[in-house]
């Protein structure tokens, strides 16, 4: 179910939220947790049942091994093989789901062979749940999930504000919220404080993101060449439209996790602001990159080994963080361009020198721009044509016209938005709340809606629907 459609947003959320609050009320805490169990699962399957059995399994089969991995007189060995046990069953579904067609069409195109593989649907939010259990199984065989019932963990794996596309939660974060009886009770200020997050978030997606795809789309997928004015403008409006996607879902998904009374954790800290290519990845995608440095880099040996195993397993990671968005080479390269932009700037770290602020920032921009032509892109082809018509292969053309004063109007908006704003979170669930800021939140909520009601065509799904 998408966070911004009329189904949700005027039906399943409040239905969801009154009847959670209303068992909670009359003392029935296990019914209100099965009903938001079952009513995340039903928000899953909300196109179809296809795959609602294969979270359901997977639920029970990642619960069971993490409880026989939590007991103390599990044999040393035993813990050992049931945890890569574990972490390969998790593995191998998401391997055969999102990569088994990329393997195969890579080997038909290298042997010349002519292996049949039906279409495989990738299935919906597979790549978060599967870090997430990954997660918790490793925790489990640390000694670090004892005491979690089956019915809180079904909970933290379905909860629907970030089944879909994250925030990738931590199970310490949310287990103890969901077993803490003071979150039982309906909390009215957060629930203001959750729709307006919600509202803002829907507004950067309605509003913003959706605007700039109507530039970047065309401009990737049907333009045959690109004069540089018309690559600029492409790149940058897929750029702005990734981040007011991705940061305006996983703004939905906080403000309606805090309408329950659960605190999910930032994934955005004004990444666009960022010094150098690491503190990017400090900011961005944050639940994203706290994942792949806790279970890929140390596991991996992170820096425990010298610089040359470093500048390895900092490029690994990144490989792997690529590879995690989609089974193509377009992901792998982006990911490679990362991991190889870290580890040149830890060696400039090294070296004593910096930079100027400005200098580098611009330098920070341009990279992660750049970059994210070969994340958008559908094939290398595509890429080169963005790229090339960037660096002018492709004529210098001036814009002119009205078109194009928009488009560059909104591109510097969203820059000094990206630039000069806080994070959604920290300024509606901060200290410095006020009634101010969650009326103008509920304003903005009231244009998406209107927005919403006025389009003629279904709502666009989140970019991030597709990994």
């Amino acid at each position: 179910m998408l966070f911004n459609s009329y189904e949700y947003l005027l039906v399943f959320l409040p239905t969801t939220l009154v009847v959670y609050f209303a068992l909670q009320h009359t003392g029935h805490q296990t019914a209100a947790k099965i009903w938001l169990v079952a009513a995340s699962l039903a928000f899953y399957s909300w196109w179809g049942l296809r795959y609602l059995p294969l979270i359901v399994v997977s639920i029970l089969i990642n619960y069971g091994a993490g409880t026989l991995l939590g007991r103390a007189n599990l044999e040393p060995g035993h813990r050992k093989a049931l945890l890569i046990l574990g972490i390969g069953f998790n593995l191998s579904l998401l391997g055969y789901f999102k990569y088994a067609n990329f393997l195969v069409d890579n080997l038909n195109s290298l042997s010349g062979a002519h292996i049949q593989l039906e279409r495989i649907v990738l299935p919906l939010a597979i790549s978060f749940f599967t870090f997430q259990k990954i997660a918790y199984l490793v925790d489990s065989y640390r000694g670090e999930t004892a005491g979690y019932s089956f019915l809180n963990y079904a909970l933290f794996v379905s909860f629907f504000p970030q089944l879909i596309a994250g925030p990738i939660v931590h199970h310490k974060e949310v287990v103890p919220q969901f077993a803490d009886p003071a979150k039982w009770k309906i909390n009215y200020a957060n629930v203001a404080t959750g729709l307006a997050i919600l509202g803002v978030g829907l507004f950067k997606k309605v509003i913003i993101a959706d605007q700039f795809a109507a530039v970047a789309t065309p401009g990737f997928d049907t333009a045959v060449t690109l004069d540089v004015a018309q690559a600029w403008v492409t790149s940058l409006s897929y750029t702005f439209q990734l981040y007011f996607d991705f940061s305006g879902y996983t703004d939905m998904a906080i403000g309606a996790a805090l309408m329950f009374n659960i605190r999910l954790p930032i994934n955005f800290n004004s990444p666009y602001q960022a010094l150098d290519i690491q503190d990017f990845w400090r900011r961005w995608h944050i639940t994203l990159s706290r994942f792949l440095r806790d279970y890929v880099y140390i596991p991996l040996g992170g820096n425990r080994h010298g610089e040359i195993s470093t500048y390895t397993n900092l490029f690994l990671t990144f490989l792997i963080g690529g590879l995690w968005h989609g089974a193509s080479w377009m992901f792998v390269i982006w990911g490679a361009l990362h991991g190889a932009a870290v580890m040149i700037h830890r060696a400039w770290s090294r070296t004593g020198m910096r930079l100027p602020a400005v200098a580098a920032w611009f330098l920070t921009f341009m990279f992660v721009n750049v970059a994210w032509v070969f994340f958008r892109a559908r094939d290398l082809p595509a890429a080169v044509k963005v790229l090339s018509g960037m660096v002018g292969a492709n004529g210098l053309a001036v814009p002119g016209g009205w078109w194009d004063l928009q488009v560059g109007i909104a591109v510097a908006v969203a820059l000094v938005m990206v630039l000069a704003v806080k994070p959604t979170v920290t300024i509606l669930a901060g200290p410095r709340q006020s009634a101010a800021l969650v009326s103008g939140s509920g304003v903005l909520f009231g244009i998406a809606l209107v927005v919403m009601f006025m389009a003629t065509s279904r709502p666009a799904e989140f970019l991030y629907f597709n990994f």
